[in-house]
């Protein structure tokens, strides 16, 4: 079976409400995609790193538990492992505060083998952090040359919008590297300061990557891709909790290419049918997960979808 490759943090989000700690959670983006991925049926290898504590020991049992090895998740020696704190509004929204103790020299791992037709999926700020930079481009060429899907989520958060102009050319960089580009219009507005998403379609990302989708929160999915644009409306869940649904919804695209059996060469003329089907898969794992204050989908739903 095809598998997925992620890189990213690996990260023990506090999560409060009204301003006091109500669950604590592993979590970090592409690792919570990661974790669906897994309780899904679907071979997953993540690359990241985290320190030899009981923080650690806390997240890589919890990798083992759901069936993720732990091969590509580097040790940070005499370092603690990173913790986030999340704390939701009354939207359910989240405002972070991170806390990390990263080393000078950064992920010193061994890359898993990627064939193709696997997926690579990797974004945030882990993607345009100075002292990563390399590593991350490193797997990305690698990913390229073996003819890998690569899926692309900026997550551009609203505490690093003022360094966007910073960072632009490097989430350029990330666009050409990508199959498929997926942001909320959050991200974009952060990045951009910029409301229309035809316009940042046009503008800044259709030169590079092809493959846009954009999600607009309980107003739905919009879809772009060089032949047609097309728009999907959601039913509103109420929310318990908003963390992880983005990341999700990746699971559920990605989840969704692989059981319509969508590889390197035919995301070019794939059809509005297809993925609209795909997409639908996107926003129901979005959504299942906003029932809870989990970061991933249920066993217990996966089971229903398992491939």
């Amino acid at each position: 079976m095809r598998k997925v490759i992620g890189i990213g943090e690996a990260i023990l989000d506090v999560i409060f409400r009204e301003n006091r700690p109500h669950v604590a959670v592993p979590g970090g983006s592409t690792f919570n995609c990661m974790i669906s991925l897994s309780r899904l049926g679907i071979p997953v290898a993540f690359v990241s790193e985290l320190g030899n504590d009981r923080t650690g020991d806390i997240m890589r049992d919890f990798m083992q538990s759901n069936g993720m090895t732990t091969n590509h998740t580097g040790c940070m020696f005499g370092r603690k492992s990173p913790v986030s704190l999340a704390f939701l509004d009354e939207s359910k929204d989240a405002e972070y505060i991170f806390y990390t103790d990263y080393p000078a020299q950064r992920l010193d791992v061994s890359f898993p083998v990627i064939n193709e037709d696997d997926i690579l999926v990797f974004g945030s700020f882990y993607a345009l952090e100075a002292n990563l930079r390399e590593r991350v481009t490193d797997l990305l060429d690698y990913a390229r040359l073996r003819k890998a899907i690569i899926y692309y989520d900026p997550n551009f958060r609203k505490a690093h919008a003022h360094e966007a102009i910073r960072v632009r050319s490097m989430v350029m960089d990330n666009y050409e590297f990508a199959n498929i580009v997926r942001g909320s219009d959050e991200d974009f507005f952060n990045l951009y300061g910029k409301t229309d998403m035809d316009n940042v379609y046009e503008e800044e990302v259709a030169f590079y990557c092809k493959k846009l989708i954009v999600t607009h929160g309980s107003d739905g999915v919009t879809l772009y891709s060089e032949n047609f644009r097309t728009h999907f409306d959601t039913t509103p869940v109420p929310p318990l909790s908003t963390v992880g649904a983005g990341d999700n919804f990746n699971a559920g695209i990605i989840y969704g290419l692989i059981k319509h059996g969508i590889g390197y060469h035919d995301l070019s003329s794939l059809g509005e049918l297809t993925w609209g089907k795909i997409i639908r898969y996107g926003m129901a794992f979005a959504a299942e997960v906003c029932r809870s204050y989990d970061n991933y989908l249920p066993p217990e739903f996966a089971e229903k979808y398992k491939i």
